[in-house]
């Protein structure tokens, strides 16, 4: 594949435009692609007027390679994209039986009738492939032309997903325009600012003057990516390169690739045969629902409370009334109560605790809103730290979530740190044979 290969996106639709439908796509195509070693050069949203369509369509189809486009394809008044970009093709369009055949079965499938209109979904380019679709009534189509390729997909995510998946990738693994893998080694570090990551590494990343740097920061943690113009032969210097890194950056460094926070403290807690629960207020249930929308949470987290109100935390977990009277439920106290209350309860070595506020009233000159006590019951005692966090309800919320999880990552690596060595090469290795 050439990395000059230019890959656009095209999200068609209003209903993302008026901030009706968040548009996904753009993060899951890029996923995928980046997957295979590519990068999307651009994407743009546009509406359904004809003459955006038209105009959008034939400018991106200049600069493309390979041009994606996504909704549009639907039965009604507004889904005129094949027809438009027929038009700008000077492209035939035909009626495919075998399309209305499919159509009808859906809907036969779920004891629906198809209206007329559903009709408009059987007409394809001429000359362009059909990508089946069993999860909806409009198909998607693959066009050749002029050496470029246009991509047509449908916009619902349920049906735009299996379809990129079983279709689109391999098709363009087929072509050599995707790999198998990525074309770069990305780090994952959390604890430790954009700024001070890049001061941190400069010196060690600086010795390879043709060594391409990019660091892309998100909500509490921080990746970066390091890659040759050709990975393969360099597979040696980037062990390397994951090695030192990870020694510099110490408890910091999360994971080699894009696992997720929550999937290292899982894989940690898994490996160590260890178990924990959760005791929540402030945050909701959500760190029970990030360790359960894991497969296999349930070899290690044994469950979780939501003890919303005052009397849930002194009836569900067993806080003492007297240490809420003289704390208040807003208190360290009642933070390494809660979580004693979840590891006793459901017998684990570990818990997490959160009681705080979220926001945006209830909170007071001592406990400003924003204010969360943390608790975290380990084999080796019980401890709370309190935080303030800036920002709206859900982002207090989220962040509560990840500062516990990493502190939980922290402690759990402190209490295994004489296996640090050999979990450093069997991560680098294990990382990286996907560049080979």
């Amino acid at each position: 594949m050439s990395s000059d290969t230019k890959f656009i996106l095209l999200t068609l639709g209003e209903e993302l435009l008026l901030g009706l439908t968040e548009n996904s796509h753009l993060s899951y195509i890029g996923d995928q692609l980046r997957q295979g070693g590519a990068t999307l050069h651009a994407n743009l949203t546009l509406s359904d007027l004809p003459e955006d369509i038209k105009t959008y369509f034939e400018f991106y189809w200049e600069k493309a390679d390979v041009l994606i486009t996504t909704g549009g394809l639907g039965p009604t008044v507004d889904d005129r994209s094949k027809d438009i970009i027929a038009e700008a093709f000077g492209e035939k369009l035909i009626f495919d039986a075998e399309i209305l055949k499919s159509i009808e079965e859906r809907f036969a499938q779920y004891g629906k009738r198809m209206t007329p209109n559903n009709r408009k979904q059987a007409y394809r380019f001429k000359r362009a492939s059909v990508l089946p679709n069993p999860n909806g009534t409009a198909p998607g189509l693959v066009l050749e032309k002029s050496g470029k390729l246009l991509i047509m997909l449908p916009g619902p995510p349920a049906e735009l997903r299996p379809m990129f998946e079983d279709h689109v990738v391999p098709m363009l693994r087929e072509k050599s325009l995707l790999e198998s893998g990525e074309r770069y080694l990305q780090i994952r570090t959390v604890g430790i600012g954009e700024s001070a990551l890049e001061t941190l590494l400069q010196p060690t990343l600086n010795q390879h003057s043709d060594l391409m740097i990019a660091y892309c920061a998100h909500h509490g943690f921080v990746d970066f990516r390091l890659s040759f113009s050709d990975p393969n032969d360099r597979y040696d210097d980037l062990i390397q390169l994951a090695r030192a890194c990870r020694r510099l950056l110490g408890e910091n460094f999360l994971c080699c690739g894009h696992d997720s926070l929550v999937k290292v403290v899982s894989d940690i807690l898994k490996s160590r045969s260890a178990t924990l629960s959760t005791a929540e207020s402030c945050t909701g249930g959500l760190m029970a629902n990030a360790f359960t929308n894991l497969p296999g949470s349930s070899d290690f987290f044994a469950g979780g409370f939501v003890a919303y109100s005052e009397s849930a935390k002194k009836e569900i977990l067993h806080v003492p009334e007297d240490m809420i009277q003289q704390h208040s439920v807003l208190s360290p106290e009642v933070a390494m109560a809660m979580a004693s209350g979840a590891a006793e309860i459901l017998e684990t070595d570990y818990a997490l605790s959160a009681t705080g506020v979220a926001g945006p009233t209830g909170g007071s000159d001592q406990n400003p809103v924003g204010t969360v006590f943390v608790g975290l019951h380990a084999p080796t005692g019980v401890e709370a730290r309190r935080f303030r966090f800036v920002g709206t309800r859900n982002t207090v919320k989220n962040r509560t979530l990840i500062t516990a999880l990493d502190w939980l990552r922290r402690v759990l690596l402190a209490d295994f740190r004489e296996e640090s060595d050999d979990t450093l090469r069997k991560e680098s290795e294990k990382i990286l044979d996907s560049l080979k």
